[in-house]
């Protein structure tokens, strides 16, 4: 069996055996700029504005970084690549590509349940917020995601590319996507599979629980309001997050937590699903934690003036 080091190069085919390349460079390179300027954006309003500075919008500029990390992880290299003929990516590129890709992929879900442990402070222990979120408390919760993150994608980087791949070097995804990397592998793939599996759905059940249970003491709260101003704020802010969790969660069960047999043949559907995830997701996320929250639009009548462009395009209704 061949060493995995003595394979230099692979080749990401991606969508470009099947799609009108002119049609989907276009596009993703609109919603790459959307997703720079959106998520960048708000991070620097947050900085900015000092009006924002609180730990909500402490924590949503970090999620909002992060997705414009994990887009530029992906993204500029498949733009590349429709104009190319020569699609290859190296080896240690490719290892690099998929270590940042599960690093911000796992850091992301442990900060939407830190988030949504924050909410639950917020309305059910109000009273108690400023001592259950003390700075040391805070900064561990922004902390803690970004090692757990490191830690899961330093497992599955060594595991995987300890592998030898001599059968075939084609990776029929838009970037080095981890399942596809163990199907093309001549190695013996067993056990990389089950740490797939039980390392991403232990991930995926702990945060997941998290957010469910969060939501619902505070659906709980909300019944108890006897205010319907603080019901329809309370509403909003909640029903904004549970939409991201819910996508981004939905997502990643579908990709990653099925059998493994299933990875190389439902090509078209896992392409959809990853595009979701890695190039859709990040442009979206900006619009359902902020473009419609009163805190944000506010803040950007402060910053860029009443009169601007933006005002007529977010503050119209």
């Amino acid at each position: 069996m061949e060493n995995a080091t003595e394979v230099t190069v692979f080749i990401l085919m991606g969508f470009t055996d099947d799609f009108n390349v002119q049609i989907f460079l276009f596009s993703f390179l609109a919603i790459y700029l959307s997703t720079l300027v959106g998520n960048l954006g708000l991070v620097l309003l947050v900085i900015v504005d000092s009006l924002l500075h609180n730990l909500m919008y402490y924590f949503l500029s970090v999620l909002l970084f992060l997705d414009a990390c994990y887009s530029s992880v992906v993204t500029p290299k498949m733009l590349v690549n429709f104009l190319l003929e020569n699609k290859t990516i190296s080896y240690l590129r490719c290892a690099t590509q998929m270590f940042l890709a599960v690093t911000f992929g796992t850091t992301e879900r442990f900060l939407l349940a830190a988030m949504a442990h924050d909410c639950y402070v917020t309305i059910c222990n109000p009273l108690l917020y400023l001592v259950s979120m003390a700075p040391r408390v805070y900064v561990s919760l922004i902390i803690a995601p970004y090692v757990g993150g490191i830690l899961h994608a330093s497992v599955h980087a060594v595991a995987t590319f300890s592998l030898s791949f001599c059968a075939s070097h084609e990776i029929r995804r838009v970037f080095c996507d981890l399942p596809h990397l163990l199907t093309i592998s001549c190695s013996d793939t067993h056990t990389n599979q089950l740490v797939l599996f039980y390392f991403v759905g232990s991930v995926e059940t702990v945060t997941a629980l998290i957010v469910l249970i969060s939501c619902g003491f505070m659906l709980l709260a909300i019944l108890r309001m006897h205010s319907a101003e603080g019901r329809r704020k309370v509403f909003s802010t909640c029903g904004s997050h549970l939409t991201g969790v819910s996508i981004y969660h939905g997502t990643i069960l579908f990709m990653y937590v099925r059998p493994s047999s299933s990875y190389a043949l439902d090509h078209d559907d896992h392409m959809i699903m990853l595009t979701v995830y890695t190039i859709v997701i990040p442009m979206l996320n900006p619009i359902l934690y902020s473009f419609r929250n009163k805190d944000v639009k506010e803040a950007m009548k402060r910053v860029f003036g009443k009169n601007g462009c933006i005002n007529k395009v977010y503050f119209s209704h």
